[in-house]
This record gives C-alpha cells, sequence and structure tokens, in this order.
C-alpha cells in the first residue's frame, strides 16, 4: 500500500481499491462490501450537510460494535466533523456528562443504549440518530427532520446514474486538526475528554501497517470483540484492518470468553486483539483442563518426547483460538505470568503491547518473535521513550513518552493538562517501570495503585494479585491495604465451586491456605495477613481493569 499523509487518504485508498471486497460483517448477520460502506458514508455526509452540521462540530457515538457504528464513525471522520465515541458501559449519568461537555451537536445511539437515556438530560442536542437503520430518534431541528426524511431522495439527485469510486474524496485533514474527543473510563470521578488529532491516528496507524499489517495475509479475516469507543479497541481491531482492506467481523453481542471461542472456531481469524482477561479465561477454561494430568506431566519430562508434547499443545492452542492466527496480540493491562509462561513455553504467538488513550493507543509493541516475558514490547515508531530512573534496568520510575501519538491536552481542563505533559512535551503516564538495555518495557505498576509496606518498601499490588490469580479456586483478586496490613480481596471461581460441592467454609480453608503458599512467594514487608471471599466480580472498566477504588474501604 502507498503511504499516504492523512488518515482520511488512508481511508480514501481502501475504499476505493477494495471496492468489491467484503469489508464488515455482523457476526451472524449482515455483510457490507467496501463500495456499500462508501454509500452509508456519502448519505450520512449529505444528511449531516443539509441539517447544518459545520466541520469541527462535535457528534457523540454510543452503541455496541456493529457495522453501522462503524459506518457512522468513518461518516463522521471524513466529514470533518469531531467524533466523540462514548462507551456504551457507561451509566445514562456518565452519557449525559460526555455529550454535554463535549457539546456534542448529534448524537448516534445504538438499540440497548436508546432505551435508557433520557433526551431532556442532553438540552443542546440538534438531534439523536438511532445507529441500526439512522433513523430519526429525537429531532430538535426542522433542517434535519426534512434531511433525514429526504435522504434517499436527495442521494439519487447527486448522483442520477449511480455512485462510483470517483466520487469517494473526503476531508483533506491537518496534522493537528482534531479528530476525536475520546472519554477516559473515568476510574476516579468524572471522566476526562482526551482531544486526540489527527496526526495521533495516523501515526500508529503508520506504525502498525509495518510491524503488524505486513506480516498478514491479504484479505485477513479479523474478528472484533473489544469496545470501539476505547481506542485500544478502535485503532488496532477496527481502523489498522479497515484500511488494510481486510474483512471484519463485529461480535454484537455479549463478548463473554464462550461466545468469543465459538466465534473464533467459525471465523477463523488471522490475528487476534485482544485484553487479558479474554485469553486467560478461554485457557483456564478450555486448555488446562486438557493438559494439566499427570499422563502429560510425565510426557512432558521425558527428553526427546516433550518436543512432540509441546507441539501437541501448540496445535491444541492454536485451534482454541480458530487455528490460523498470526499472533495473539494483548493489551490494556499485563498478562497472568502462568498463562504467559506456558504459552511461551509452547511457542504460541502470544505479545503485548501498552498504551494509554492520551497516546492514541500506543506507546510500546513488539510482534512475538521479539517478545520477552514480563514486557510489553519496545518503543513504537514516532515515540520517545523514557524511565524517569537514574538506573532504568533496576531501578523502578514513571514511563514518560513523547512524539506524534501524544494527545493536544484534556478537553476543557488545562489543569489537567499541564498535570501531565511537561514544558518540555514529556506525556506522564502514571505507570512504574523498569526497561532493558534492548528497550523492552517491564510494567510494574500504576503510580497511584502503589502501597507502602509496614517498613517503608514499596508494595506493588498488580505483581501480588498476579501469583494469587494462578492460585486454587481463584478466579481474580485485588490487594488492599488495612492500615499497615495487606489484605486480599478474592473472587472464587463460583461455577467451579458449584460444580465440586464447595461450601462458603471449604473456600475459606482454601483461601487460607493460598494466603500461605502465596505467603511462602512474598518478601517479608509484603505478606497478606487475610483473604476476604468477594461474593461478586469486581467492577471492572470497558477495558476490563477493576475500578480499585471502590475496594478501597472494602
Amino acid at each position: 500500500m502507498d503511504k499516504a499523509s492523512s488518515f482520511n487518504l488512508l481511508l480514501e485508498q481502501a475504499i476505493i481499491k477494495n471496492w468489491e471486497k467484503d469489508a464488515l460483517t455482523d457476526y451472524k448477520g449482515a455483510t457490507l462490501q467496501y463500495h456499500d460502506v462508501a454509500r452509508k458514508i456519502e448519505k450520512l455526509h449529505i444528511m449531516f450537510e443539509s441539517s447544518g452540521v459545520c466541520k469541527g462540530d462535535k457528534i457523540a457515538l454510543c452503541g455496541r460494535n456493529s457495522s453501522s457504528w462503524a459506518c457512522a464513525f468513518l461518516a463522521i471522520v471524513t466529514y470533518g466533523a469531531i467524533v466523540v465515541p462514548v462507551q456504551h458501559e457507561f451509566k445514562p449519568e456518565q452519557v449525559y456528562n460526555v455529550v454535554n461537555h463535549s457539546e456534542s451537536k448529534l448524537l448516534f445511539v445504538g438499540d440497548v443504549v436508546s432505551t435508557t437515556l433520557d433526551y431532556n438530560m442532553m438540552p443542546n442536542l440538534e438531534g439523536v440518530i438511532y445507529i441500526p437503520d439512522y433513523s430519526l430518534v429525537v429531532s430538535n431541528s426542522e433542517k434535519l427532520t426534512y434531511a433525514r426524511e429526504h435522504l434517499n431522495e436527495m442521494f439519487g439527485h447527486k448522483y442520477p446514474k449511480y455512485f462510483r469510486k470517483e466520487h469517494v474524496k473526503y476531508h483533506k485533514d491537518q496534522p493537528e486538526e482534531l479528530i476525536m474527543i475520546n472519554y477516559t473510563s473515568g476510574t476516579t470521578g468524572f471522566s476526562k475528554g482526551v482531544m486526540l488529532p489527527y496526526r495521533s491516528v495516523w501515526s500508529n496507524i503508520d506504525f502498525l501497517i509495518d510491524e503488524l499489517g505486513s506480516k498478514l495475509p491479504a484479505n485477513s479475516r479479523v474478528l472484533d470483540i473489544l469496545p470501539m469507543a476505547h481506542m485500544y479497541g478502535l485503532v488496532c481491531e477496527f481502523l489498522l484492518q479497515f484500511v488494510l482492506g481486510n474483512h471484519l467481523f463485529f461480535l454484537t453481542r455479549l463478548p463473554s470468553p464462550t461466545v468469543i471461542q465459538e466465534a473464533f472456531i467459525e471465523i477463523r481469524p488471522d490475528v487476534i486483539i485482544s485484553v487479558p482477561l479474554i485469553v486467560e479465561k478461554i485457557v483456564r477454561k478450555l486448555v488446562f483442563p486438557k493438559l494439566n494430568n499427570n499422563r502429560v506431566k510425565l510426557l512432558m519430562k521425558m527428553p526427546g518426547i516433550n518436543k512432540k508434547v509441546k507441539e501437541h499443545m501448540l496445535k491444541t492452542v492454536m485451534d482454541v483460538f480458530g487455528g490460523k492466527a498470526f499472533e495473539v496480540v494483548v493489551g490494556g493491562a499485563g498478562l497472568n505470568r502462568e498463562v504467559e509462561e506456558f504459552l511461551t513455553s509452547i511457542h504460541f504467538p502470544i505479545t503485548m503491547g501498552y498504551g494509554t488513550t492520551e497516546t492514541g493507543p500506543l506507546i510500546t509493541f513488539s510482534n512475538y518473535d521479539n517478545f520477552v516475558g514480563g514486557s510489553c514490547g519496545t518503543p513504537v515508531k514516532h515515540m520517545e521513550v523514557r524511565i524517569a530512573s537514574n538506573d532504568p534496568e533496576n531501578e523502578a520510575g514513571e514511563i514518560i513518552t513523547r512524539g506524534l501519538n501524544v494527545m493536544k491536552g484534556y478537553y476543557k481542563n488545562e489543569q489537567a493538562t499541564q498535570a501531565v505533559i511537561d514544558e518540555n512535551g514529556w506525556f506522564h503516564t502514571g505507570d512504574l517501570a523498569k526497561m532493558s538495555k534492548d528497550g523492552h518495557v517491564f510494567i510494574l505498576g500504576r503510580i497511584k495503585n502503589m502501597l507502602l509496606g509496614s517498613n517503608g518498601q514499596n508494595v506493588y499490588p498488580e505483581e501480588i494479585e498476579d501469583k494469587l490469580n494462578s492460585m486454587a479456586m481463584v478466579n481474580e483478586s485485588l490487594i488492599i491495604q488495612k492500615g499497615d496490613k495487606l489484605v486480599g480481596l478474592v473472587h472464587p471461581d463460583m461455577h467451579e465451586a458449584e460444580s465440586l460441592g464447595f461450601t462458603e467454609d471449604d473456600l475459606r480453608n482454601i483461601m487460607e491456605q493460598n494466603r500461605k503458599e502465596l505467603n511462602n512467594l512474598l518478601p517479608s514487608f509484603c505478606k497478606i495477613s487475610e483473604i476476604r471471599l468477594q461474593a461478586e466480580e469486581f467492577e471492572k472498566t470497558p477495558k476490563k481493569s477493576i475500578k480499585r477504588y471502590l475496594y478501597k474501604e472494602a
């Protein structure tokens, strides 16, 4: 593919080049080809223009992943408006805050979200558009009402014969021009609006085309399982694959590990972009039970035989993920070390990336053939990355970064912007890490999550949780501090407990045994004083990180 200097030009080229190819499919539903996508984009452009939407106006987009969501996003950015993706998991109050704070002119809503909102709480909206068919839910503008009612007529008048490749001409974006305001999931308080310019999205895509796209076969198939309102899923799953001319499948239902794994088998994706939680659950539920038996363990100890056993294990795991994936990329949180070590030991193509919403999202990434266990890759193209430490190899420091990917700032929040971007342009991530001589970054945890041990030593709760999550009957865990003591909150594997007939007392006894085993693995200053059972799963952000602040007083 020819390199384009702008993001919208990349979209133009992709549509024209792949005009007759399959583009977007709703899993178990209809398929749009690239020319169908272009037609939908053009109709929305006509509706925007006829209803008085100007370049630079904000348009919010809130709904589950679907081909209609994707077309609406593409239409907004190629028109020159500023898209405001809103996470569909947000509570109504959060949606109102985002729409009102961003001063959005229009709001696209999905089928589930549309029934939960009180549109009177967003009084400045000119209209609300239903994502599945782009019909009007609410219109406070005569121009918008007329445009929607006469849309097919206006489209036919503009293109009396038929809509062709040569009609695809999109807004010529400038590097510093805003493409979107993406509101963070907001683990504490009101979420902040990250202002991302076109250069940020273009820079991320430019790197990924070379690093990942060049390794994939033409006409690759990709299953979109991450929320597209989140930068990781939006850029790495959706936008990259669309620009490459690949065929995307949207999992339009709740992405449970069972549903996702069934889709893997059916679609057989060429690359998988995921969060660790999904990979871990699939491996623990569908792979470990097949391989964790005495016969396999015995064969693994036999010289010459263990190589064949590993090859069998690799095929087993590959088949669970569809059998074709060039690699499985995880990001958004750390991968459990037990699962990671198992996958790397059988040469499964697992790799890890790292980034933030504020960097649209990439900061580090390496393909699996350059992956180092425990790391999250090396700095990506267009970005400088440093560890704020006198000895980055041995002494942890904050990850700071600058380059084309970094945001312009937080919308209408200069104080918050200045708190994270210094006078030299370095973005301070809030993450603690070390860096090897060859540039691999090893994250220890968030600065704000770091606890102080009884003797003044730094305690990284994520490292303890990683060990605890690999122990018997533990589904997920959280380490909190009570006075000078550390306490583990554990949500047990309730499905397994029920199948084995375990009572709550049984689970407490198991957790006490886990606590003793865990403490044998830990330095004295970060031993756990007790483990408390957590009946429900921990509440999480859309990228599946536990909302720690909710449990500080547990």
